[in-house]
């Protein structure tokens, strides 16, 4: 099931003349019709479910089920219990009284698109735009029917034609979300820019901005975004974690953890914070807790393949190497096109004696990045050290032509003190 966008989840309170648009009932029979509409409206508001259903199977019973109002209530209520199949129904129903209120058709096709089933979605949001080709809600619905069919330029059009008509939050989140999906980070920052402009105290936007600059590597300007966002929503659980992120890449490892003491209150379930909260204990070299946090993380998303691919790292700086294949292992079955999980792997094995495998596993991570120093690197010491030295060398000179191309701040510490020691090994003049 889809999650549901959330844009019209409340119930409108409708005016007697919108629900019943031409009446062709007596006055009596109408207000007996209407009578509870302002109570079924209160309590649907207040989340009094069972209670607001109960006056709504009153009034379906006095009015012989042609209360609209009443009808679009129960079909709110079911939809929000789980109960998809019946809303869809009763929206069935209600359009059917009156054909040309665009809500009940709206609905109709919100149900089918929670179900999964988008191109029937569509089909029913074309019909709304033949009662009003100005509804902007239709083109939000109608672009997600798109996106979750992987009808990329159709959900940018529909998104971008409800925000010509009404521009909102919503459609503004789901249009970048769509550039993100598409690694289009560029287009996805101008989207969330635009929409700052017309909403620029929304800390969700601040905060999704902040997390695609991360992406870009701009965390100067993701930490001001952040920063934003998390003055005007100081418990925002997500702009903490990603705020945190970015001090525990600066290895500020003590002022990281504070902020993750505060996202672990309002979020003690989130896979992605214990992953960094673990992260951070391994920069302290606090192994024991480092695999416990991981480990946590784990249990809350087994799928989440950075976990096993950080737990695999723990274990292979604390020299439990058959522990660490396993992990990479699994990180490797999860996301198979990560270079380093190759060349830990390739490692792992090396520590545990299997060199020929150590070798196929470090040919899969150059076949997946050869433009990584450290993999050629780090194949030149395993090589050198199974007595292979010719082949450690011509692996070595293909390492030093992109060491070469490094900028400053790209060439790690460690990185250096490996290449001299191999340089010095290999008696290769720097």
């Amino acid at each position: 099931m889809e999650e549901d966008v959330g844009v019209t989840s409340g119930i409108r309170a409708m005016p007697v003349s919108m629900i019943v648009k031409k009446p062709s009932f007596q006055s009596a029979v109408i207000n007996l019709k209407e009578k509870f509409n302002w109570l079924i409206h209160v309590l649907f508001l207040r989340q009094e479910y069972d209670e607001c259903s109960r006056i709504i199977d009153e009034t379906l019973h006095e009015s012989k089920g042609r209360s609209e109002y009443a009808l679009y209530a129960k079909a709110l209520i079911l939809r929000v219990k789980g109960n998809i199949h019946e809303s869809l129904e009763l929206f069935k129903k209600c359009h059917m009284l009156n054909p040309t209120y665009i809500d009940y058709l709206k609905q109709f096709g919100r149900s089918l698109y929670l179900l999964g089933r988008h191109k029937a979605a569509v089909e029913v949001f074309d019909e709304c735009l033949n009662i009003d080709q100005n509804d902007w809600e239709t083109y939000l619905f109608k672009g997600l029917s798109y996106k979750y069919m992987r009808i990329y330029d159709q959900a940018i059009k529909c998104f971008r034609k409800a925000n010509e008509i009404h521009p909102n939050d919503q459609t503004y989140l789901e249009l970048g979300k769509l550039f993100a999906a598409q690694q289009d980070y560029k287009s996805a920052v101008e989207v969330y820019l635009e929409g700052l402009e017309y909403s620029p105290e929304n800390p969700e936007l601040l905060t999704t901005i902040g997390l695609v600059y991360i992406r870009l590597g701009e965390n100067f300007q993701a930490f001001q975004f952040l920063g934003n966002s998390l003055t005007l929503d100081p418990k925002n659980p997500k702009s903490i974690l990603a705020a945190g992120s970015i001090i525990q890449d600066k290895s500020d490892h003590d002022a990281a953890l504070l902020k993750y003491r505060i996202a672990a209150v309002y979020n003690p379930d989130s896979a992605e914070l214990w992953n960094n909260i673990g992260m951070c204990f391994f920069g302290k070299q606090k192994y024991v807790a480092a695999i416990a946090c991981l480990k946590r993380a784990l249990y809350l998303d087994p799928f989440q393949w950075i976990a096993s691919f950080n737990l695999g790292l723990v274990y292979l700086n604390t020299d439990q190497y058959a522990s660490a294949f396993h992990y990479f292992q699994s990180a490797i079955s999860l996301k198979a096109d990560f270079s380093n999980s190759y060349m830990y792997l390739a490692i792992t094995l090396n520590k545990l004696g299997d060199f020929d495998n150590s070798c196929a596993a470090f040919k899969k991570a150059i076949e997946l990045d050869s433009n990584d120093c450290t993999v050629f690197l780090n194949f030149a010491i395993v090589l050198y050290n199974n007595g292979y030295t010719q082949k450690a060398k011509e692996i070595f000179s293909e390492a030093e032509k992109i060491f070469q191309t490094l900028e400053e701040d790209d060439r790690e510490p460690e990185m250096m003190d490996q290449r001299e020691l191999l340089m010095e090994a290999l008696g290769v003049a720097q």
